[in-house]
């Protein structure tokens, strides 16, 4: 099967033209005509991946995060990021990233998310202001108020998060609960404005911790953690339109943050 074939499948879903200006989602190594006969989902492109993808016969490794961010001046193994796309060129398999356009969609990555963890009837907590329907993270309800410290128990271990980082409880109990997928810690304020009791994201700072007010506690589950259900987005798109084509979630794609607990 053509890779563009199978890229036009997931960019149906989410168009490239939904990703932030700053991502580089796309196909990043190979050609759109290149015939390819079995894919593999991973969250990012590393060189466990990509033997992986060797040693199970897929020509295409679709990931969440780019391999490429920023443009490479050389190719001589001197980083991860060098020697992964040089091993992919060498071994003829296409690199291709869903990220923020996936974060965006309508029922995208925080959608997916807030469903595993039980909010209901979400609603878009940064709406895209040209495109109805697109934009960051979402809030919505859960179906009965929790008891705070429960609640985040339970999103631990549905997650499976080593350790949950968050801010003084604010509230005894949890009903609106807000979330965003990655780094969302620009999002606080939102988080606030929506009325939320809980805001559910990663990568937060020092000072994210300090900066809710009223009844908003913030909660940082990992980046890995909140994005490995791109896998499985992935997955649910492209096992369905090609139920006689080898689609493989990747047994390698691991947390480069590790804990001590």
């Amino acid at each position: 099967m053509k890779i563009k074939e199978i890229t036009s499948l997931i960019e149906s879903f989410a168009p490239l033209g939904w990703q932030a200006s700053y991502d580089n989602a796309g196909l990043i190594v190979g050609r759109p005509d290149d015939e390819v006969e079995a894919i593999l989902l991973a969250v990012d492109v590393t060189e466990e991946v990509i033997r992986e993808a060797v040693e199970r016969g897929c020509g295409l490794i679709v990931t969440h995060h780019p391999i490429i961010f920023h443009p490479l001046k050389r190719l001589n193994s001197a980083s991860q990021v060098e020697r992964c796309v040089e091993e992919a060129i060498r071994r003829g398999i296409a690199l291709y990233a869903c990220h923020t356009n996936l974060d965006s969609a309508p029922e995208g990555m925080s959608f997916r998310l807030a469903a595993m963890l039980g909010v209901k009837n979400c609603s878009l907590l940064e709406p895209n202001e040209r495109i109805e329907g697109v934009g960051f993270g979402v809030v919505g309800e859960l179906p009965e108020p929790m008891p705070s410290e429960e609640y985040l128990q339970r999103v631990r271990e549905v997650l499976g998060c080593a350790c949950i980082r968050h801010s003084r409880i604010a509230s005894a109990e949890v009903r609106r609960v807000a979330i965003c997928t990655g780094s969302g810690g620009s999002m606080i304020p939102l988080a606030q404005r929506a009325g939320a009791d809980l805001y559910i994201t990663a990568d937060l700072k020092y000072n994210d911790f300090m900066a809710p007010e009223g009844g908003l506690t913030v909660a940082d589950v990992g980046h890995f953690e909140s994005e490995y259900c791109a896998i499985e987005i992935l997955f649910d798109i492209l096992s369905k339109k090609l139920c006689t084509f080898a689609v493989l979630r990747s047994n390698a794609t691991r947390n480069p943050i590790q804990y001590l607990v």
